[in-house]
């Protein structure tokens, strides 16, 4: 399975390659920059990964992703049904660093694993899943709620089994795509003496990743079940958006997560360990792998649960 041709070199991988190249040479603007427009988390110790540092868009483009989700202003969807999951673990093949992140890939020639129900019309077939995470705890997250950034967003990735044929045409066809994003916080300390708990799934992950230090790298994987990564509540914003990389096309449903997972400190440490380049190449630590905010541009984000009194997170 390692050794077959996959869409490795797909329109993602094509368009880093073809903008990345000329951007390690520029000079990294340190971030936030807000405007009406985006905007990009802003510590002293972080800085726009270099995919970011100059315009990159869709001409024409209305409905890119990640956005901020404000709480109070998502509107309460009482048809949204509960989403259905159901992944196959056997179906799952490889984790791979591909040179902006890590990533699981799943063997997606049959249904056996994916989604339905919430506000999808159709089965969608998983893909792969991925992380985006900062070079620090304050912020990593592509989407943010209320202006507040989580340390890391975890991606599922999703094609429209019904419409399609593959993977390849749902990323550039109308309702292609279904992604459900999952935010990362860190567990506070059992006490003043010990760390954060571990996510138990999540280490199966960790423990892979000095394999896959480099770009390009690759590994294989054991049966693995992404649906324990998911958070206990099923409660979810919804948004027509795009994938925050390239091609940036505009076919995805998101499917946020409300409740984020808590992870160990030095787990989120871990993914700081690999690198954006290749063996032999200057060694680049891998961070700040995250799109910057895009505006809302008039879209209705709505929500699976009516917003109630409490603080937009723990």
């Amino acid at each position: 399975m390692l050794g077959r041709n996959t869409w490795k070199t797909s329109a993602f991988s094509f368009l880093v390659e073809q903008m990345w190249a000329p951007l390690w040479s520029r000079s990294m603007r340190p971030g936030r920059w807000c405007s009406q427009r985006s905007c990009a988390w802003q510590t002293s110790n972080n800085t726009l990964h270099p995919l970011w540092t100059v315009p990159v868009s869709v001409p024409g483009g209305t409905r890119q992703s990640p956005i901020n989700i404000q709480w109070r202003d998502s509107v309460y969807d009482p048809q949204l049904k509960p989403l259905r999951v159901s992944y196959e673990a056997a179906s799952c093949l490889y984790i791979w660093n591909t040179g902006y992140l890590f990533q699981v890939e799943f063997d997606d020639a049959t249904e056996a694993s994916g989604i339905s129900g919430g506000p999808l019309e159709n089965h969608y077939r998983l893909k792969q899943f991925h992380f985006h995470w900062g070079a620090v705890n304050e912020g990593g997250s592509e989407h943010t709620v209320d202006g507040h950034a989580y340390p890391a967003e975890l991606h599922l990735v999703h094609w429209n089994s019904v419409k399609y044929q593959n993977y390849k045409e749902a990323v550039v066809g109308e309702n292609g795509l279904a992604v459900i994003g999952v935010f990362l916080k860190l567990t506070p300390p059992l006490s003043a003496m010990q760390l954060g708990a571990h996510h138990q799934t999540l280490q199966r992950l960790v423990d892979i990743l000095p394999e896959i230090k480099h770009k390009d790298a690759r590994a294989a994987m054991r049966p693995f079940d992404p649906s324990t990564l998911l958070p206990t509540c099923w409660d979810y914003w919804t948004y027509a958006g795009s994938l925050t990389t390239p091609p940036l096309t505009e076919s995805v449903t998101w499917i946020i997560q409300k409740e984020p997972v808590e992870v160990a400190p030095s787990q989120l440490s871990a993914f700081r360990t690999l690198l954006f380049s290749a063996l032999g190449e200057e060694e680049k630590m891998m961070v700040n792998n995250y799109r910057p905010l895009q505006p809302l541009m008039n879209r209705k984000v709505w929500a699976s649960f009516q917003a109630t009194n409490e603080g937009t997170r723990s």
